[in-house]
C-alpha cells in the first residue's frame, strides 16, 4: 500500500527505458530498411550507370541520419534514468521514445521508397535528380520532427 502513495513505484524504471528501446529499435529499423530498399535500387542503376554511383549515395545517407534521431533521445532517456525516477516520467519518456521511433519509422519508409525509384529514373533522365533530393529532404524532416517532439517531452517533468 505504501507503493500505491509513492509517486516513485520500482517499475516506473521499465517504462523509461522502453521509451529508449523505442526510440533507437524503431528509428533503426527506419533507417534499415531506408538503407536497404534505396541500396537496391543503387545496384540496379550501377548496371547501367556506374559513373553515377557516388551521386546516388544520398538516399543511404540520409537513411543513416534517421538513426542517429532515435540514438540522441534514446540516450537523453537513458542517461535520466536514476533511483528517484518516477512513474510520470517513465510515462513521459516511452512517450518521447515513440515520438522519435514511429517518426524515423515512418521517415526511413519513405526516403527508402524514394530513393529507390529516384535514383533508378536519375540514371534514365539526370534532371530528376533535384526533385528526388527535395522529396528525400521531405521524407527525412519527417524524422526532425518526430525528434523534436520527443526532445520537448523529455524537457517537460
Amino acid at each position: 500500500m505504501a507503493e500505491a502513495a509513492n509517486d516513485k513505484p520500482s517499475y516506473s524504471v521499465f517504462f523509461g527505458a522502453m521509451g529508449a528501446f523505442c526510440a533507437i529499435c524503431f528509428s533503426s529499423l527506419g533507417a534499415a530498411y531506408g538503407t536497404a530498399i534505396s541500396g537496391v535500387g543503387i545496384a540496379t542503376m550501377a548496371v547501367q550507370r556506374p559513373d553515377l554511383i557516388m551521386k546516388s549515395i544520398i538516399p543511404v545517407v540520409m537513411a543513416g541520419i534517421i538513426a542517429i534521431y532515435g540514438l540522441v533521445v534514446a540516450v537523453l532517456i537513458a542517461g535520466s534514468i536514476n533511483s528517484e525516477y518516477s512513474i510520470q516520467k517513465g510515462y513521459i519518456q516511452l512517450g518521447a521514445g515513440l515520438a522519435v521511433g514511429l517518426a524515423g519509422l515512418a521517415a526511413g519508409f519513405a526516403i527508402g521508397i524514394v530513393g529507390d525509384a529516384g535514383v533508378r529514373g536519375t540514371a534514365t533522365q539526370p534532371r530528376l535528380f533535384v526533385g528526388m533530393i527535395l522529396i528525400l529532404i521531405f521524407a527525412e524532416v519527417l524524422g526532425l520532427y518526430g525528434m523534436i517532439v520527443a526532445i520537448y517531452l523529455y524537457t517537460k517533468l
